[in-house]
């Protein structure tokens, strides 16, 4: 089916108080297994290529091309998102190449030049009818950069979403990126506190620390978009070293990064079905 706007994957989960999972793409076969899990599942998901994955490749387009290729020749709704990005040129690249919605974070700066530079990404990225994600916060852990234990203010998010006109907002309530253990402890009144006064969905970073019973707490407090990376990496390289153990005389990459792929598959489909409250 064709390429899906993120707000029409969005917004039906939000209503219904279900969550959507969000992957992280760094090759290609991560995009064909996230899709390959969302069709097994019969659900929707969202493909995220970060401004790290674009460094990685060299630039955006080859991987983002890829990812769009695969989106839309899926049987399920398949959004592809711009995630992380520090960049405003970057952005615009996006929005050239045809990504449905954009993460700009700027929640390292002082709050008002994070209003300033987010409101700039905004307007032009509504213009062009993509959807927006903030961070405010500083969900810890990104590259060792932030404090794990900083939490979102509702009033100040209450006042960072309407000054910014975003679309979703991610928040910190206690996860934290490139955890290798699934052990967080979310705040799930402060999730609560915070879907009350928001009007736009909630995204939850840092997604891979945290459990199975905690995502559907999570969502079931206000949780909509779930973001999803290090745990489908860890998957993935344990299958590679596991395959290459086995086969120590392989050469031909198809041999073990197959396996991995089909593992990511299953377990996209798993984590989908857990946050679909299934």
């Amino acid at each position: 089916m064709p390429l899906t706007p993120t707000d029409d994957i969005i917004r039906p989960a939000r209503t219904a108080n279900t969550g959507v999972g969000a992957f992280n793409v760094v090759q290609i076969e991560h995009a064909e297994a996230i899709v390959t899990g969302a069709e097994r599942a019969g659900l929707p998901v969202i493909l995220q290529i970060s401004e790290n994955t674009a460094r990685y490749h060299g630039s955006l387009a080859p991987i983002a091309v890829a990812s769009l290729a695969i989106a839309a020749s899926a049987s399920v709704p398949v959004a592809v998102h711009l995630d992380h990005a520090e960049s405003i040129e970057l952005v615009h690249e996006a929005v050239n190449l045809g990504f449905t919605s954009v993460m700009f974070d700027a929640s390292t700066l002082p709050y008002s030049a994070n209003v300033a530079a987010t409101r700039t990404v905004t307007d032009h990225c509504h213009r062009a009818g993509v959807w927006v994600e903030a961070e405010l916060g500083e969900v810890g852990g990104k590259d060792g950069a932030h404090a794990p234990g900083v939490r979102t203010d509702p009033d100040e998010a209450r006042a960072f979403a309407a000054a910014t006109a975003v679309d979703a907002l991610a928040v910190a309530v206690g996860s934290s990126h490139a955890m290798l253990t699934r052990n967080a402890e979310l705040d799930l009144g402060l999730i609560g506190r915070l879907k009350d006064v928001l009007d736009v969905p909630l995204v939850l970073h840092g997604s891979s620390g945290v459990d199975d019973a905690d995502l559907a707490k999570a969502v079931a407090a206000g949780m909509t978009k779930v973001n999803i990376s290090t745990h489908l990496n860890k998957l993935f390289t344990r299958t590679v070293r596991e395959r290459l153990e086995a086969l120590p005389d392989v050469a031909d990459p198809r041999k073990y990064l197959g396996p991995a792929r089909d593992a990511v598959a299953d377990e996209v489909a798993r984590l989908l079905n857990v946050l679909a409250g299934r």
